[in-house]
């Protein structure tokens, strides 16, 4: 019988044949999914998709890009927002 932790469909199940064969079945971690922008839910160009073990090991610049908002907004959204607080600003400003 397999165990409870084996039971659920949080690991992917892989079926290898054995040299004497027999078959049996390996089960393996799920891939993390792709990060996505916090406005508009689009996914982020630049960032790794890995295990977090592994994201420990790897340097600040390989994870995220290294701009305003990297890792949290697209370059799209990131812009409007720069815009939009140095209008806001500008406004303030001249009155």
């Amino acid at each position: 019988m397999v165990s409870g932790r084996r039971k659920s469909r949080t690991f992917t199940r892989k079926q290898v044949h054995l040299a004497g064969g027999k078959t049996i079945t390996r089960y393996n971690r799920r891939k993390p999914g792709k990060s996505q922008c916090a406005d508009c839910g689009d996914y982020l160009k630049g960032m790794s998709q890995r295990f977090p073990g592994k994201m420990q090991n790897t340097a600040i610049s390989k994870k995220r890009p290294s701009r305003p908002f990297g890792g949290v907004l697209c370059s799209t959204c990131m812009r409007k927002k720069i815009v939009g607080k140095f209008r806001n600003i500008l406004s303030l400003s001249s009155k």
